[in-house]
C-alpha cells in the first residue's frame, strides 16, 4: 500500500512538472536581437517571467528586405514589430493588424547638434548642412522643420551612414551642423567625448516609436500567450523603474558585445530606458489620440499618403493583463536576484 501511495504521489507530481514546463513559443520579429535596445525582454527572461506564463519568446532573423508585416500576414511570425510609419502604410495598404502594445511611447529619433556653439532651434539650421544616418531620417528633419515654421528645403541634406567615426567627423569638422538620427546613433558619439544637444521640438517626441502588431483574427486564438508575453514584457519594463542598475548587470551577462565599450554601453541604456517605460498609465497602452495628431504631419512629409481611422486598427484588449501583477512581488523578486548575482 505504502509503494502504491509512492508511486501514485511521483505520477502525480511528474504530471504536474510536466503541465508546469509546458510552454508556448511564440515568434517575434523586431530590427535587433537581444539588446539594451529592448531590454524587457532579457529582463523578463532572467527573472524567469516569460517562463511563468508558459512562453519561450523565438526571435526570427530581422536581416530581410520584406515589410516586417508581411511575417504575420503569412502566419511565419505572432508579433511584429513596427514603427509608426510601417503601421499606418500596413493599414492603409489594407493589411488586417492591430497593434496591440506600445513598446516605445517616446521617439528614438532627434536633431543633434553640437552643445558648444551648436544651433538652439530648427531655424538655426538654416542654409546650411544637415547629416541624414540614413535616408529614413529624411521624413522626420522635414517634420522637425516644418514644426516651426520652416523647410526642409531650407537646408542641404547629405546621408552619412551608421559608421559612428563617420558621424563624428562630420559634425565635429563642420561638415555637417546638425545630425538627423536616434538615440543609438548618440550613444555611439556621446561615448567618444562628443557632447550634444538635442534641439528637436518637443510636439515631434510623443509618438509611438515601437509597437506590437499581430494578426487581428488571431487575437482570441492566441489570448493566452499573448496576455502571458505581454506581462511579462510590462513586468521587465517596471524592473527599470525600481533597480536600472540590476537591468545593467542582466545585460552585461546576456549581451556582452554591447558593453565591450565601456561609455557605449551605458550611454545606450540610459538613452534607451526612458524610451521603453510607458508614458501612460498603464504600460504599453495604446493612445488614440497621439495616433490620431502625429497623421497629418506624415502625410505633409510624405511618410503616408492619407488618413488612417486609429479605431480600426488599435486595440487595447490585452493591456489590462499586461498590467495585471503584483509591483510588490517583482520588487522583492528584483531584490533577491541582486542579493545572489551582484
Amino acid at each position: 500500500m505504502r509503494l502504491l501511495k509512492t508511486l501514485a504521489i511521483t505520477a502525480a507530481v511528474t504530471a504536474m512538472g510536466g503541465s508546469a514546463l509546458a510552454q508556448t513559443t511564440v515568434n517575434m520579429i523586431n530590427p535587433l536581437p537581444r539588446s539594451t535596445v529592448f531590454y524587457p525582454l532579457v529582463v523578463g527572461e532572467a527573472l524567469g517571467y516569460f517562463e511563468e506564463e508558459g512562453v519561450t519568446v523565438n526571435l526570427l532573423p530581422s536581416d530581410t528586405s520584406i515589410p516586417y508585416v508581411a511575417f504575420v500576414q503569412n502566419g511565419q511570425a505572432d508579433l511584429s514589430m513596427l514603427d509608426q510609419n510601417e503601421t499606418l502604410s500596413a493599414v492603409l495598404a489594407g493589411a488586417n493588424i492591430n497593434t496591440v502594445y506600445e513598446v516605445m511611447q517616446n521617439a528614438p529619433e532627434g536633431i543633434a547638434v553640437l552643445a558648444d556653439g551648436g544651433a538652439t532651434d530648427m531655424g538655426g539650421l538654416k542654409g546650411t548642412a544637415v547629416g541624414l544616418v540614413s535616408d529614413r531620417d529624411r521624413a522626420f528633419l522635414q517634420a522637425a522643420m516644418a514644426a516651426e515654421g520652416h523647410s526642409i528645403n531650407d537646408v542641404e541634406t547629405v546621408i552619412l551612414g551608421e559608421s559612428g567615426p563617420v558621424l563624428a567627423r562630420a559634425i565635429t569638422n563642420g561638415d555637417v551642423s546638425a545630425i538627423a538620427g536616434s538615440v543609438f546613433d548618440w550613444a555611439g558619439l556621446q561615448a567618444a567625448g562628443i557632447e550634444l544637444n538635442l534641439i528637436t521640438p518637443e510636439d515631434l517626441l510623443a509618438a509611438p516609436a515601437n509597437t506590437f502588431a499581430m494578426d487581428a483574427s488571431k487575437i482570441e486564438e492566441k489570448r493566452e500567450a499573448m496576455e502571458g508575453f505581454m506581462r511579462a514584457w510590462s513586468k521587465g519594463i517596471h524592473v527599470s523603474t525600481l533597480r536600472p542598475d540590476v537591468v545593467e548587470k542582466m545585460l552585461r551577462e546576456a549581451v556582452p558585445e554591447e558593453w565591450e565599450d565601456e561609455a557605449a554601453g551605458k550611454s545606450l541604456l540610459e538613452g534607451v530606458i526612458p524610451m521603453n517605460i510607458s508614458s501612460t498609465e498603464r504600460y504599453g497602452d495604446v493612445q488614440t489620440q497621439v495616433w490620431t495628431d502625429i497623421q497629418p504631419r506624415m502625410i505633409e512629409a510624405g511618410a503616408i499618403s492619407g488618413k488612417v481611422d486609429v479605431n480600426t486598427f488599435l486595440n487595447d484588449t490585452y493591456i489590462e493583463a499586461a498590467n495585471d501583477f503584483d509591483r510588490d512581488e517583482v520588487a522583492a523578486e528584483v531584490e533577491a536576484w541582486a542579493a545572489e548575482n551582484m
